[in-house]
């Protein structure tokens, strides 16, 4: 078994937004933290690159595995790590692109692959739609950088492992739609609330129940947005037109499927949420947009107005792709997968169900799971000449 090396160094650049929207550094550089994670004396001309908008994957059990399997990663975490109440996913592109334009330069890696982990899916495949095809050229607020000025470097293949459509989609999907009134939270329609024990609608939920509250998590979204763009219009229009205003979000983990196992069902243990126990987690000080910024909801969080989404993006996707779902996964059910995988626009592409595993792979009875996996990886970038060298 290959003994791991992890190297650390940074990737800086010039930051051309003016306004600075990360902590720490100053104003006129951006600077990127970043692992290279590889055998010790494997050699390799293809490094795997992973980014997450806001999370590190320098430690999940699929990087070191991967590693072990003689494989070199790049796990960079772009300039908005831990905090995304910010977060603009335009800068965020940006920064996947100075990571692939390091690697390849700096770093002198012949081909990238992208590795797309939960919510680094989605801007694995926004990244290469623009990086091919670049259209869009400033945020949806009018900030950001014009991603049609930036030469971002294509890549070779994408794997798209444990991936969520999107952001914004998987906000909807967990928002509240009880909370009728955003600056409190106690004011609550009692047929809409998933943890009112007087509630008539109980699991498993009834199809018109799902429909309606489903309609009802979109209209909150559109109800937020639309007040958002109000308030920014105020700001654009003042003698201030860079300010900004902060904002909270309450009660962002009220997903029918956390406590129904039978909606998109798969073998994730209900009562369960990636964040903890689900009524907690609604309520409590963390959790999906709780903290943002009106740029970042349009941005980030804005159902018809964010564009980081791997359906949308897909039929742009034109270099080989591996989409891996997880069995029990309790953050990305089936149809994530299942969706975007119809959604590529690959004529090489492939997706596989992980029977058993979990969104991390952590837990003493991932190991056959996580196994397979990487056999599945490491057997069809191999395939592909993405392997390490001989």
């Amino acid at each position: 078994m290959s003994h791991v090396q992890r190297t650390a160094y940074v990737i800086p650049y010039a930051n051309t937004s003016g306004t600075r929207d990360a902590y720490g550094g100053t104003t006129e550089l951006i600077t990127l933290d970043s692992i290279l994670v590889k055998p010790e004396g494997g050699r390799s001309d293809t490094v795997l690159v992973l980014m997450h908008p806001v999370s590190s994957g320098t430690y999940l059990p699929i990087v070191t595995a991967l590693a072990k399997a003689g494989h070199h990663i790049i796990v960079a975490n772009s300039r908005y790590r831990g905090a995304d109440t910010a977060l603009l996913m335009e800068k965020v592109v940006q920064d996947l692109g100075e990571t692939v334009r390091h690697a390849k330069t700096r770093l002198g890696y012949r081909k990238v692959v992208l590795l797309g982990w939960s919510g680094g899916g989605s801007l694995s495949v926004y990244y290469q739609q623009q990086a091919a095809k670049p259209t869009v050229t400033s945020s949806p607020s009018g900030d950001g950088p014009d991603l049609t000025t930036l030469d971002l470097p294509p890549v070779d293949a994408i794997m798209l492992m444990a991936a969520h459509i999107s952001r914004h989609h998987t906000l909807t999907e967990c928002i509240d739609p009880a909370i009728l009134d955003e600056t409190d939270p106690s004011k609550r329609d009692p047929e809409l609330d998933l943890y009112n024990p007087d509630n008539p609608n109980q699991p498993p939920y009834s199809a018109e129940f799902l429909e309606r509250f489903r309609r009802a998590q979109a209209d909150r979204n559109r109800r937020i947005t639309q007040w958002v763009k109000e308030k920014l219009a105020t700001i654009q229009n003042s003698d201030r037109p860079q300010d900004e205003f902060c904002f909270v979000v309450h009660g962002t983990m009220a997903d029918p499927q956390v406590l129904d196992a039978t909606i998109d069902p798969n073998d994730r243990t209900p009562g369960e949420s990636y964040l903890g126990e689900p009524q907690e987690v609604n309520s409590g000080a963390f959790g999906l947009a709780r903290f943002t910024t009106l740029r970042s909801w349009l941005s980030q969080w804005s159902l018809d107005d964010a564009r980081g989404d791997a359906v949308a993006c897909g039929p742009d996707i034109a270099v080989p792709a591996l989409v891996i779902f997880n069995s029990a996964d309790n953050v990305c059910t089936p149809a994530h997968g299942h969706a975007i995988f119809a959604a590529l626009g690959s004529q090489d592409k492939q997706i596989h169900e992980i029977k058993g595993a979990n969104h991390y792979y952590l837990g003493a009875d991932q190991r056959e799971p996580l196994a397979e996996a990487i056999g599945i990886v490491d057997g069809w970038l191999r395939e592909r000449d993405f392997g390490p060298a001989a």
